[in-house]
Parts: structure tokens; C-alpha cells; sequence
């Protein structure tokens, strides 16, 4: 699972001490999320767009099948027009 530094930080997870996975705008990694991960499942944490890119930490996948409310507010970023609540694309 990747986060960028800047905009959410393993320290901040550590204080959180969970969270949800949105903004996924990629099919393979949506697929992986939606089909392959079982709770209980052990994923890496990283940061990818930082000097140097490093795995930062161990999660474990605590719930499934969340829908991305970002796809329905017309404000975000990850708003998708082609998203509905009835049949979400983005999960």
C-alpha cells in the first residue's frame, strides 16, 4: 500500500492507528485490494515519490470492501462522473 509523505505519513498511521485506502484510481491496484486482500492479510506500507523511496512499515488488512466516497463528492480530486452509489466503480 503506497502513500506519499506529504500526504499521509506512516508516523501519522502509527497515531491513527487505522485508516481507509482512497483515491485509488488504478484497475490492477483496485483489483488486488478488491479480490486478493482477506483480513488479516500483512501488506507493506510505502512511500514511492521521496528520496528514497522505502517500505516504511507493516500494516494488516483489517476490513473489505469499503466504498471510496471521493468518487461521488464533485469537490474531489478522485471524483468519478461515471461512478454511481448503486454500482460504485471505486472500492
Amino acid at each position: 500500500m503506497k502513500s506519499e509523505p506529504h500526504v499521509y505519513p506512516w508516523d501519522q498511521l502509527k497515531i491513527d492507528g487505522r485508516t481507509h485506502w482512497d483515491g485509488v484510481r488504478n484497475y490492477q491496484a483496485r483489483n488486488i485490494m478488491r479480490d486478493d486482500m482477506t483480513i488479516g492479510d500483512l501488506v507493506l506500507f510505502y512511500h514511492s515519490n521521496c528520496k528514497p523511496p522505502a517500505i516504511v512499515g507493516l500494516m494488516e488488512v483489517i476490513d473489505l470492501n469499503i466504498v471510496d466516497p471521493t468518487q461521488f463528492d464533485k469537490d474531489s480530486k478522485y471524483f468519478d462522473p461515471k461512478s454511481k452509489p448503486i454500482n460504485p466503480r471505486w472500492d
